[in-house]
């Protein structure tokens, strides 16, 4: 399986709330419509997915439920080839590609052994990235919780917890620093240069100001205001 060539990406990538259905082949065939629809595809070599899944010389073509965990985590996670670094070195562009994998052989049926191993490396991975992704759309929510997020995806707090220690970080780490990061950016916006930072500080998700002062200023080495000023000097 090859990443998308560069500059070809999808602009969108489907979530595990909106429908999806794969469909497998290793024969020529056809879609036809009556409306317009996104389709991604994807090309593998035989000799790589026949270890990986039962029963491979079945119907030419399946159809996979929409509901499947497979299915879903492999939507989700198609989203990271949107990302321009996600593919930015032959290390990281291969293990997406075993990702990749991992997802589709679940889909359709794994051996026990692919299984196994999918649960360890591709589940885990699409499964960070759907909680990140989800965390970064939910920031401004100052109750935001590792219980909230967990419910939401259908995992233990535990399990969260296990997914960023492995990505060498904390669920409460990653949180603080995107809400930073995203303050940064919106102080360094000259559109908002009438918006109380104290605003901004609520609106990323902060209930606490002082709490944000002292974080802002252990992240950049500067306050807010610095930042701002550096905007307007700028």
């Amino acid at each position: 399986m090859r990443p998308p060539p560069t500059g070809h990406r999808p602009k969108k990538h489907p979530s595990p709330s909106q429908n999806c259905t794969l469909s497998i082949s290793h024969e020529p065939f056809a879609i036809v419509r009556p409306t317009p629809v996104r389709f991604i595809g994807l090309r593998l070599p035989r000799r790589t997915l026949a270890p990986l899944v039962r029963n491979l010389d079945g119907p030419a073509l399946r159809l996979v439920p929409r509901d499947t965990v497979g299915l879903k985590l492999l939507a989700s996670y198609l989203g990271v080839l949107t990302d321009g670094s996600a593919l930015a070195s032959p290390e990281v562009a291969g293990l997406v590609v075993a990702h990749l994998h991992d997802l589709i052989a679940l889909s359709v049926g794994a051996t026990s052994d692919a299984a196994a191993v999918a649960e360890e490396r591709g589940v885990r991975a699409a499964r960070l990235r759907a909680i990140k992704s989800d965390i970064v759309a939910h920031l401004e929510d100052d109750s935001l919780t590792v219980s909230t997020v967990a419910a939401r995806h259908g995992v233990s707090p535990r399990y969260v917890h296990k997914l960023f220690e492995t990505d060498g970080t904390t669920f409460t780490q990653f949180v603080l620093l995107e809400r930073l990061d995203r303050a940064y950016r919106l102080l360094r916006d000259s559109r908002l240069a009438g918006q109380r930072i104290s605003s901004i500080a609520y609106d990323v998700g902060f209930g606490d100001l002082s709490y944000f002062n002292r974080a802002f200023r252990r992240r950049y080495d500067a306050t807010p205001s610095d930042i701002r000023n550096r905007r307007a000097v700028t």
